[in-house]
C-alpha cells in the first residue's frame, strides 16, 4: 500500500508534460499485453488512413497519439517531449501546453487523412494505421522554434539557434514523405504547421487554443460533481507585477523583470499576464 501511495505522490509532483510521458509509458505496457493476447483490439485506437473508417472510430484522432508499438518509437518521442517540457513550462501555462499537444495530434491526424484520401494511389504503399505522439510533440517543439527562434541551444562545444534545429527536422520530414513511412511524416508536418501557426498568432496576442480549451473543459465538467463552489471569486490587481508597482518594476534590470514575470506565470498561469507583460516577454524571448 505504501508503494502505491509513493507512486501517487511522485506522479502528483510531475508537471503536466511529464504526466503525459508517464501516461504514454503506461499505455505502451498495456498495449504490449494486448498485442500478445487480443491484438485486434488495438486497431480501434490507431487512426486508419481511410476517411470512412476513421469516421467510424472518431476517438482515434486523439487515441492514436498515445499508442506506440516499438520501444525506440516511444523512447524517441518521450525524450523530445521531456526536452520540450524543460523549455515550454518555464514560459507558458500547463493548459497551453495541453492545447498545443492535442491540437498538434489532431492536425497531424487530419493531414494524414487528407493526403491519403486525395492521393490514394501515390501514397497507398506507405500508409498504415497511424500511431505515435510524433505529431503532437513536433507541434510543441516547432511552437518554441517559431516563438523564440533566436534562442541558443548548446550542442557539444558550440551554440545553435533553435530555429535551425526546427528547420532540419522539417527538412527530414519532407524527405520522409517519399519514403516507406510517408503517412507518419505527413502527420509530423501537420503537427509542425499547427505549432508554427499557434506561435505566430500568440505573438500577435491571439491564443488560438482557447476554443479547444473551453471545449475540453466543458467535456471534463460532465464527469465532475454538480455542486457549485461556495468560494468567493477573488479579483487580482493587474496593475502590479509580482507585487511590484509599475514604477518599481520599470526600475528593475531586464533579467529581474523576466524573473518576476516568469514567477507570475508559475503561480497564476500565462493568462494572468497583461498585454504589456506578454509583449515584454515576447520581445525578451527574441
Amino acid at each position: 500500500m505504501s508503494t502505491i501511495n509513493d507512486l501517487k505522490y511522485r506522479y502528483a509532483k510531475l508537471n503536466v508534460l511529464e504526466k503525459l510521458i508517464a501516461l504514454n509509458v503506461i499505455i505502451f505496457i498495456v498495449a504490449l499485453i494486448l498485442k500478445s493476447t487480443v491484438p485486434q483490439v488495438l486497431k480501434y485506437f490507431a487512426l486508419p488512413p481511410d476517411f470512412f473508417n476513421a469516421l467510424l472510430q472518431p476517438w482515434s484522432i486523439i487515441t492514436y497519439a498515445f499508442l506506440h508499438y516499438k520501444v525506440l518509437h516511444l523512447a524517441f518521442n518521450m525524450l523530445w517531449l521531456w526536452f520540450c517540457s524543460r523549455m515550454f513550462l518555464n514560459l507558458f501555462s500547463s493548459k497551453m501546453a495541453l492545447n498545443i499537444y492535442f491540437l498538434g495530434a489532431i492536425s497531424g491526424g487530419l493531414t494524414f487523412l487528407l493526403f491519403y484520401n486525395v492521393f490514394p494511389t501515390f501514397f497507398s504503399n506507405s500508409f498504415f494505421p497511424l500511431v505515435g505522439a510524433s505529431a503532437a510533440v513536433r507541434a510543441l517543439f516547432i511552437f518554441l522554434c517559431a516563438y523564440m527562434p533566436n534562442n541558443d541551444l548548446r550542442f557539444f562545444s558550440f551554440n545553435i539557434k533553435l530555429w535551425h534545429v526546427g528547420a532540419v527536422l522539417i527538412g527530414f520530414d519532407i524527405l520522409g514523405v517519399f519514403g516507406s513511412n510517408g503517412g507518419g511524416n505527413l502527420a509530423h508536418l501537420g503537427g509542425a504547421l499547427l505549432g508554427y501557426i499557434y506561435a505566430k498568432q500568440l505573438g500577435k496576442g491571439k491564443d488560438i487554443g482557447k476554443g479547444f480549451e473551453r471545449s475540453a473543459d466543458a467535456f471534463t465538467s460532465w464527469f465532475k460533481a454538480g455542486k457549485k463552489s461556495k468560494l468567493k471569486t477573488v479579483y487580482k490587481d493587474k496593475t502590479k507585477v509580482g507585487g511590484y508597482t509599475k514604477g518599481e518594476f520599470s526600475e528593475l534590470n531586464k533579467q529581474k523583470q523576466i524573473d518576476v514575470i516568469l514567477d507570475k506565470i508559475s503561480k497564476s498561469g500565462y493568462d494572468s499576464l497583461t498585454e504589456k507583460e506578454k509583449d515584454f516577454l515576447f520581445r525578451a524571448g527574441k
